[in-house]
């Protein structure tokens, strides 16, 4: 058989596969002032400096716990 009939025959190669989420219609395209653009950045440095904190505090608190100076009750 050739490559017609087996496509025909609805018998595909493996590398035939395809997908689904190519063929998705794309989003439209966002565009932001300059203006906008920065207030988020300065937002996503403003939480990447607040998780920096909750991280440093955790160490912080693992480094007495692993310490023993947890007060067990």
């Amino acid at each position: 058989m050739n490559s017609k009939e087996l496509f025909e025959n609805n018998c595909f190669p493996l590398c035939w596969l395809e997908d689904e989420e190519e063929f998705e219609a794309p989003e439209p395209v966002q565009r932001k002032d300059l203006t906008t653009l920065l207030a988020e950045l300065e937002d996503i440095k403003n939480r990447i400096n607040d998780i920096s904190a909750k991280e440093w505090h955790l160490a912080k608190l693992m480094k007495f716990h692993k310490a023993n100076f947890t007060t067990t009750h």
